[in-house]
């Protein structure tokens, strides 16, 4: 069983509708228990940092999810969550990645927000990778982005480079979204669930 954290996101059904299509029973909760209990957990978000750091704290998961011990996956915001702080807001995030989330820096020839479909270039190994190839097309909606660390396991260029999947332990980020990216995401999120 996944279970999807609600904490407000509007992202809550496409996600679910995506393990659907994998036939993996999964539930929606911001139960602090079903969350401690589920076999894996997946942490989506949109909007912005602060915001999303309010609705996890309101339901009383800022230190139940850096606690966790089974597979988390951080989508979008979600995975921007999973680093110390951003940069949007002033706000200071969950901590189980070290580093700041940034804004995408603003150069000549690109717009923001990012949006839209970019390359995957691999800079590690990671089990999320299984069956994926180099330079497959993932699909980006964001203007802040994490560093580029020993955590970052792929990345894309848009003006600069930009991390697209970060992982330390058992906790996972893909700043694309997975369950708008076609075969790519599917073939992500069926890693996930294998895990």
């Amino acid at each position: 069983m996944i279970t999807i954290i609600d904490a407000g996101g509007a992202n809550l059904a496409s996600v679910a509708n995506a393990f659907e299509r994998l036939n993996c029973p999964w539930q929606i909760s911001k139960d602090p228990d079903l969350i401690y209990k589920s076999e894996k957990v997946l942490l989506p978000g949109v909007g912005s940092a602060k915001s999303a750091m309010d609705k996890v704290a309101a339901a009383e998961l800022t230190e139940l999810i850096p606690s966790l011990s089974q597979p988390t996956l951080g989508i979008c915001l979600g995975m921007q969550l999973l680093f110390d702080s951003s940069e949007e807001g002033s706000t200071p995030c969950l901590g189980m990645i070290s580093g700041e989330v940034s804004a995408i820096p603003r150069v000549q020839g690109i717009t923001l927000p990012h949006m839209g479909w970019n390359q995957l270039l691999f800079q590690g190994r990671s089990p999320l990778l299984k069956g994926i190839s180099e330079k497959s097309y993932v699909y980006f909606v964001h203007s802040f982005m994490g560093p580029m660390t020993e955590d970052c396991k792929a990345y894309t260029e848009y003006g600069s480079k930009i991390p697209a999947l970060v992982e330390r332990d058992n906790f996972f980020g893909a700043q694309f979204h997975p369950e708008k990216s076609a075969e790519i995401g599917q073939q992500l999120l069926r890693n996930f669930i294998e895990l």
